[in-house]
């Protein structure tokens, strides 16, 4: 049987190198985009493992509505770095810096 703080555990450690990538990668926009979706993954372990130790489906619901806004939130930023490497030819951070107006 899997306990509330072994699932806690898993999901602080996920949420720690979540937030180590960001910090630690500047460089690459989809290793940024692929850090915030691991984020979101750990904070719905939280709401899951508090839906089943409280006996409560709402947890389970709002984790639905966040793997949908999460998958849109994918589609949508990939749409727009395949936009900026076709424009620019690089998906650098540092590069995508400047706005043309």
């Amino acid at each position: 049987m899997i306990t509330l703080p072994s699932v806690l555990l898993l999901s602080g450690v996920l949420f720690a190198l979540s937030v180590a990538g960001i910090f630690l990668n500047r460089k690459n926009v989809i290793i940024l985009l692929m850090c915030i979706e691991l984020m979101l993954l750990a904070v719905n372990f939280n709401f899951i493992a508090f839906a089943r130790q409280l006996g409560d489906i709402d947890g389970q619901v709002f984790v639905f509505f966040i793997l949908t806004v999460a998958a849109a939130e994918s589609a949508i930023g990939l749409a727009i770095l395949v936009v900026l490497f076709r424009e620019r030819r690089s998906i650098n951070v540092s590069e995508l810096d400047s706005m043309k107006g």
